[in-house]
């Protein structure tokens, strides 16, 4: 059985930056309402730049914590944040691809599945475990379904 769940450490360091997001904000909403040192516009532009990158970061967290399991001929997904489960036969896959982009000598890879239902699942190579043994299943089970760059 395949297993690709997020990893801790991209969770962890997303939180901390958060974390640190919201500290800052704090910061400037304790310094607006103590001292006023700077124009309100500062005030007013720094808190709402501040707070749409720490719910742009909230988004991504929960859109990407995602679970997926496979074998035995059949796919499960689960997003527990969505309250989703689902179950596909390997029949049900229409298609997958392997993206891979360079960048800062680092490769950054990603597997996207399209099911019969036309939803799409996919999983990165930096935010999951089991990436590559998930590629190789796809590879051994459904090689014909692969779409080639």
């Amino acid at each position: 059985m395949v297993t690709c769940k997020p990893k801790r450490n991209t969770y962890l360091s997303l939180s901390l930056i958060v974390l640190a997001l919201i500290a800052g904000l704090a910061y400037l909403l304790n310094d607006f309402y103590r001292s006023r040192e700077f124009p309100l516009l500062f005030y007013l532009a720094g808190t709402s730049i501040i707070t749409v990158v720490i719910l742009l970061l909230l988004v991504k967290m929960m859109a990407s914590y995602k679970f997926l399991a496979a074998g035995k001929d059949r796919v499960s997904l689960w997003m527990p944040l969505k309250g989703w489960r689902k179950t596909y036969s390997l029949e049900e896959i229409l298609a997958w691809q392997e993206e891979e982009v360079k960048a800062n000598q680092r490769v950054f890879k990603q597997l996207i599945l399209v099911f019969s239902d036309k939803y799409s699942f996919t999983v990165s190579n930096h935010e999951h475990h089991g990436y590559e043994d998930l590629k190789k299943y796809l590879a051994r089970k459904v090689a014909k379904k692969r779409v080639k760059n």
